[in-house]
């Protein structure tokens, strides 16, 4: 029996957003690298491995810590690419 390969969400979306080719309009490009998490957001996530440092994080705090981590891979990823489409468009 084959064994089924294993992809994960940031592999996925590394492939749909292909943060090594350029192509998004300059607008955008300025848009994505504008997003960033609230203050109340990092304030939480600065806690949230704080405790996973120390070993005290408890299962639920875990799930909300590794969707935090998931969506800022996500977000690093656009602005990879922005970056890179700026530079291309020449408006970096």
């Amino acid at each position: 029996m084959a064994h089924a390969l294993t992809i994960s969400e940031a592999d996925i979306l590394e492939d749909v957003v292909s943060p090594k080719k350029a192509g998004l309009a300059p607008d955008a490009a300025r848009t994505f690298l504008g997003m960033r998490f609230s203050k109340g957001a990092m304030k939480q996530i600065r806690r949230l491995l704080q405790k996973n440092n120390r070993g005290t994080i408890t299962a639920g705090e875990s799930v909300t810590l590794k969707n935090y981590l998931r969506v800022g891979q996500f977000l690093d990823l656009l602005q990879t690419k922005a970056k890179l489409s700026l530079h291309d468009d020449g408006t970096q």
